[in-house]
């Protein structure tokens, strides 16, 4: 994390810079000015004239170009003397492609009961012949995330989803599901509904699980041992556990076997991780893959097809070029 006698620092020293370079606005209320070369996946790199400086994307407020001063979520128009366009700010930022939404600012913090009543029916329970999980809905149109441990060597899926109506919850089992995507060495699965009568359906927002503090109050919903639509509160315990070469979040949380592909959310009601394991001879001890990991594995989901010519396979192979195949006929 940058700190803010740093980025006071670095924002005085930038001020010498040409008045055409871009601004970016820290959330500390700082601001380094420069030009922006390169813009990764957790960091953006600028060019302040006489180095180059990493940001993490999580202090971060907003980005300016040329100076003109425009709050996050605005498009900016091309140099004809047009107004810049702004967006509502509270509306919702898409993802790749519009295949999962964020929030431009962070939605105000609620408590836990009036969380559930608002996003409970995203959370759904992921059923096959060998087993449960859980799972939640990314997108209007049926996509969700679950684990891959949950649905690892099955082909026959279906979905629960309790949906509100007339202030009841209706409990509808959704027959037709496909494997879109997997990933096996992160356990992740992209899953969609494609039931011919389906609705449209209850989606959440996808949070910044680098923006979380330890010890931030969380709480997951899910189907442990089966028991569907189970709440657990608890806080972060740490953000940053490594397990087997991969980096977890931690959580008082109660993870019990059937969480499995559940959220995690953050008291904004966003999901900031996907729970996938406990400890078992330990209380306390539930983990989660952070979100930023599950935006990655969405925005890159073409990589990870599912190929149903190879179910155990979490990659798709294509066909080598014909005359290699002709190659090796002949020999």
């Amino acid at each position: 994390m940058l700190k803010k006698p740093f980025c006071l620092c670095l924002s005085l020293l930038c001020g010498l810079l040409s008045l055409r370079a871009d601004t970016i606005q820290l959330k500390e209320k700082a601001a380094v000015t420069g030009k922006i070369i390169a813009d990764k996946k957790d960091q953006v790199a600028v060019d302040i004239g006489y180095t180059v400086i990493l940001i993490p994307k999580n202090q971060i407020a907003r980005v300016v170009k040329d100076e003109a001063v425009l709050p996050k979520g605005t498009a900016v128009a091309p140099k004809t003397g047009k107004t810049p366009v702004t967006t509502p700010a509270t509306a919702p930022e898409t993802g790749k492609a519009g295949f999962y939404s964020v929030a431009t600012k962070s939605p105000p913090l609620q408590s836990v009961r009036d969380l559930v009543t608002q996003i409970g029916e995203a959370v759904v329970q992921v059923r096959t012949p060998g087993g449960l999980g859980s799972g939640f809905i990314i997108n209007e149109e049926g996509h969700l995330i679950t684990n891959f441990h949950v649905i690892e060597g099955e082909t026959q899926i279906s979905v629960e989803v309790y949906h509100q109506k007339d202030g009841q919850l209706d409990r509808k089992s959704y027959k037709q599901v496909r494997i879109i995507a997997i990933n096996k060495f992160e356990d992740m699965a992209l899953l969609k509904i494609d039931d011919k009568d389906a609705q449209k359906f209850m989606k959440v927002m996808l949070g910044d699980s680098d923006a979380l503090a330890v010890g931030e109050r969380v709480f997951a919903i899910g189907s442990p041992l089966g028991l569907e639509r189970t709440v657990t509160e608890g806080i972060l315990s740490t953000k940053t556990r490594q397990i087997q070469g991969e980096l977890y979040l931690q959580t008082t949380a109660q993870i019990n076997p059937g969480n499995s592909g559940g959220p995690l959310f953050n008291m904004a009601g966003e999901v900031v991780g996907v729970t996938n394991m406990k400890i078992t001879f330990g209380e306390g001890l539930g983990f989660a893959i952070p979100i930023s990991a599950v935006k990655f594995f969405l925005d890159h989901r073409d990589a990870y097809t599912y190929s149903t010519d190879n179910p155990s396979n979490p990659y798709r192979y294509l066909e080598p070029p014909s005359r290699i195949q002709k190659a090796s006929a002949e020999n």
